[in-house]
């Protein structure tokens, strides 16, 4: 079977079992604050087994694709170097929601094996004789019992020495440090040959990590919620939750003893073996030939695919939370190729159209980005080759520096210490931290020149910078006190700003050393962050007159959270909600007009234009959305032009609540990357001919209450996407008043001219050509200056030695000079001192040929010197300046420059 056949028999299976097939949620998770990314299937449910959303089906199945590089599930150092790990993989699931108001849909342990023992040995007809399968045994410090039920179904398939109890690490799933959990039994398979099977049984290497032994399928049984003090409170209903890894379920069907091997895979790998010139040694060992290049080509691959999808739904690589995890991926796949493959020149993006093709009809999201994730791709590619190469160039000049004692600053005698042959943990550590370069290439290229690297002092430096990002951005949350037991939150914040609600739950959360309260009501008018638009804010009223100030709203999976900095002196009684009215119509005013820009911009640049992201709140709009190139003024101002036109249209707004999601994408809403859509949506339309998209957000109710729209910024955010900034309503009014008034200013200032623009042309025209005079004034007196420092030279061992104060108004003048008398000067050592504006100035110039001869160093000898001013400087080995804050020690500059060739 190919792996698109395995992928659709599994799909086909669990709808013959009454399971509805949904769609896989972003690989980039949003409105969670426990996790970066989707790195389970049951991510997208979490909310339905902690009882805060009703499952719309009892019965699902899906194939989630899946990212493990960060927290507690962390796969990316076995990456490339085993057989079986990746960054990004498809998770085959299926789900049993249980409900205790309809018991008879759902079902847990007993169906969840029996289904899962058919479709491996019935559909796929795996030999049973190779299955093992694990349950839980039980853990006496957190009172849990033996899975004897799992054990005693599992008895009527498979013979009892293939079912083995395992420990609370191996079989007893959690999600992370909390949330849903519950004991799992997971299903191995034994892909060694049948003479080592004989040999050694295959129960003592499940959960081994034997590379043959691997689990292929996990049922987890999700019965607990784990709390912040670590105890287990029971959910509100059983569920069952399953995951199967698509790419080793794929290598046992297909026969093969690595998952690179199989045609997930190969596609891309020999794409990347043809064109690198070297062969795929997939059986290569540790220290064989092809063992790196085959290394370099797993990683590639796979890291490929992560890259990718994480961009297609909407995560780009930066330098801060997601991004930069996804930038951290990029950047070890390019170290890879660039270190073993020899690609010098961006590559990796050569694999995202072979990516697209492979997932057409599987993730879509890819296919149709796809020419804008490979030009994300190659601009990261260019950047970070060029920080390698300066990162190579700073270790050239660090050990050349130490071999010949001109050390940098940062190395002390101590440190170089007798045998120089180490390169300090410091330094790597400022490779890594400030250069973006890898510890595994200063160590390849230590090793190069029979250095080492103290890994000790890296791996403390990198500790310490990890605590002190650790303390500035922890959070302490505290467990919900439930006050009520109310699955539903209700929000009427379409059709009001004021609700009488309860408080159905609370907790403590402390952040940066601050105290606050997250509130969640069974009924609100507060909108909470997403999509772009910033949460609500207003008061919380009680019945009492006491009054809390609501700070923001955020959404956590299902919930609507609002942050208050203190609780209620009672927390039963009825409360008034209320949203702060002119802040929610501002924020609308923006939201409305984010839209319009949106359909602006296609119409002027193009059907490729897609939203990457927003920011809407009461001030401004931000709006990014891909194009290639900067807007140039024209289309900016017709982009506004057509916003405004649709302004004074007053168009009314038309909002659909319920449609279904097939239908409204059939009708050509635009939909955004990245978003999870259930299967009914909001659609929000101004003018069906011209902008309609789904979206959660508040809204005008007609466009003409946005009053005016202006463009205040454009710019680039990263490669291929562009940003305008913008703003409404009384925000535009104020902008304008002030750029009339600063125009009238301006006329005040220039005489009332009657054409302002032609004034100040002339004007600067003016200030041109003065500049140019003083310009040939500075040259005319640097000229004179330049022979009466020439019959100023003292030969001393062979160097003509200058050290003078000089009167020259800036540095450009002083280089000048600088290389008029290198070049009627032979030999020369040059040291300039010179009062600019107020702050001490040096130069030092030498012979090229003193260079290497004498080993002089002009960047070492100047910074020696700016310590007499209190400054620092570099430069080339011939010419390098400084600067300081104390013009006292330009005198002392001069005695001491002579001791460098004395």
């Amino acid at each position: 079977m190919t792996a698109s056949e395995i992928r659709q028999a599994f799909l086909d299976f669990f709808i013959s079992k009454g399971h509805v097939i949904v769609p896989s949620a972003p690989i980039v998770i949003k409105n969670d604050p426990t996790l970066m990314f989707t790195n389970a299937g049951m991510n997208q449910f979490k909310s339905i087994f902690l009882g805060e959303e009703a499952p719309k089906y009892s019965r699902v199945a899906d194939t989630q694709r899946c990212l493990r590089v960060s927290g507690k599930h962390n796969d990316l150092e076995e990456v490339g170097i085993d057989t079986y790990h990746h960054t990004m993989f498809e998770m085959l699931g299926n789900w049993s929601f249980g409900d205790p108001a309809r018991p008879a849909g759902g079902y847990f342990k007993k169906e969840a094996i029996a289904w899962s023992w058919e479709l491996l040995t019935e559909v796929y007809k795996i030999d049973k004789d190779r299955l093992y399968v694990t349950v839980f045994g039980g853990d006496d410090k957190e009172g849990l019992p033996k899975d004897t039920e799992a054990f005693d179904l599992w008895k009527q398939y498979v013979a009892e020495d293939h079912i083995l109890f395992g420990n609370k690490k191996d079989n007893f799933w959690e999600m992370g440090e909390t949330g849903p959990c519950g004991p799992c039994s997971e299903i191995h398979y034994d892909n060694r040959e049948q003479a080592e099977r004989v040999k050694v049984k295959g129960e003592s290497l499940v959960n081994a990590d034997d590379p043959q032994v691997i689990e292929i399928w996990n049922n987890v049984f999700m019965q607990f919620n784990r709390l912040k003090d670590g105890s287990l409170q029971p959910l509100p209903a059983k569920h069952v939750d399953t995951g199967m890894g698509f790419e080793r379920l794929v290598r046992v069907l297909q026969g093969k003893t690595s998952n690179y091997d199989t045609d997930v895979f190969q596609p891309q790998i020999q794409f990347i073996a043809e064109k690198s010139g070297k062969p795929y040694k997939s059986e290569a060992k540790p220290g064989e030939e092809g063992w790196n290049d085959a290394v370099a080509m797993r990683v590639l691959a796979d890291h490929a695919r992560a890259i990718s999808f994480c961009i297609a739904d909407g995560q780009l690589p930066s330098n801060n939370k997601a991004g930069y995890v996804i930038r951290r991926i990029l950047r070890r796949a390019v170290r890879y190729s660039y270190q073993y493959l020899g690609f010098k020149e961006p590559f990796l993006n050569q694999l995202v159209p072979l990516l697209a093709e492979q997932f057409k009809g599987v993730f879509d999201e890819l296919y149709k980005q796809k020419g804008f994730v490979q030009k994300v791709v190659f601009e990261e590619e260019v950047s970070f080759l060029r920080t390698l190469g300066n990162g190579i160039a700073r270790f050239d000049l660090y050990v050349r520096a130490i071999k010949t004692f001109n050390k940098p600053d940062v190395i002390s005698e101590t440190e170089i210490g007798p045998f120089r042959t180490e390169i300090p943990g410091h330094f790597a550590f400022e490779l890594s931290d400030t250069y973006g370069f890898p510890i595994d290439l200063t160590e390849l290229m230590a090793r190069e020149i029979g250095w080492t690297v103290n890994l000790k002092d890296y791996e403390n430096a990198l500790a310490q910078q990890k605590n002190r990002s650790r303390a500035a951005t922890s959070i302490d949350t505290g467990d919900w006190v439930v006050l009520r037991d109310d699955d539903a939150v209700e929000f009427t914040g379409y059709d009001e700003t004021e609700s009488i609600a309860h408080i159905v739950k609370y907790r403590k959360v402390k952040a940066k050393g601050k105290e606050q309260y997250q509130i969640v009501l069974d009924k609100t008018p507060f909108y909470a962050e997403s999509g772009g638009q910033v949460g609500d804010v207003g008061e919380l009223v009680f019945p009492d007159g006491e009054v809390i100030e609501v700070t923001d709203t955020k959404k956590e999976n299902g919930l609507i959270v609002h942050f208050v900095d203190k609780l209620p002196e009672t927390t039963d009684d009825a409360l008034t909600a209320i949203v702060n009215p002119t802040i929610r119509t501002n924020t609308e005013n923006n939201h409305s007009a984010t839209h319009l820009v949106h359909a602006a911009l296609k119409q002027v640049l193009g059907a490729h234009v897609n939203q990457k992201g927003s920011l809407v709140n009461a001030e401004y709009l931000r709006f990014d959305f891909s194009h290639f190139a900067k807007l140039t003024d024209e289309e900016l101002a017709e982009i506004e032009a057509i916003v405004n036109e649709k302004v004074r249209e007053n168009i009314p707004l038309k909002e659909e609540r319920m449609v279904a999601y097939q239908e409204a994408i059939s009708g050509g809403v635009t939909a955004l990357f990245g978003e999870k859509y259930g299967e009914y949506v909001r659609v929000i339309t101004f003018d069906d001919e011209f902008s309609k998209e789904l979206c959660g957000g508040t809204h005008v109710k007609a466009t003409g209450q946005i009053g005016f729209f202006k463009i205040i910024a454009e710019s680039a955010v990263a490669a291929g996407v562009r940003r305008i900034e913008a703003i409404t309503g009384i925000g535009a009014e104020t902008y304008v008043s002030a750029q009339s008034k600063l125009v009238q200013q301006l006329r005040e200032l220039l005489k009332n001219p009657k054409d302002i623009s032609k004034s100040v042309e002339s004007l600067l025209e003016e200030n041109n050509r003065l500049k140019k005079e003083i310009e040939r004034s500075i040259l005319e007196k640097s000229s004179g200056l330049k022979n009466e420092l020439a019959q100023k030279a003292d030969s001393i061992n062979g160097i003509n030695f200058i050290a003078q104060k000089v009167q020259l108004p800036n540095a450009d003048a002083i280089k000048n000079l600088a290389y008029q008398l290198k070049d009627i000067v032979d030999n020369l050592f040059l040291v300039l001192a010179a009062d600019i504006d107020g702050k001490p100035s040096l130069t030092v110039m030498i012979a090229e040929n003193l260079v290497k001869e004498k080993n002089l160093n002009a960047g070492n000898i100047v910074r020696e010197l700016a310590k007499e001013i209190k400054g620092g400087g570099g430069g080339q080995p011939f010419f390098a300046t400084a600067g300081g804050s104390d013009l006292s020690g330009l005198d002392k500059v001069l005695e001491k420059a002579k001791d460098f060739i004395s």
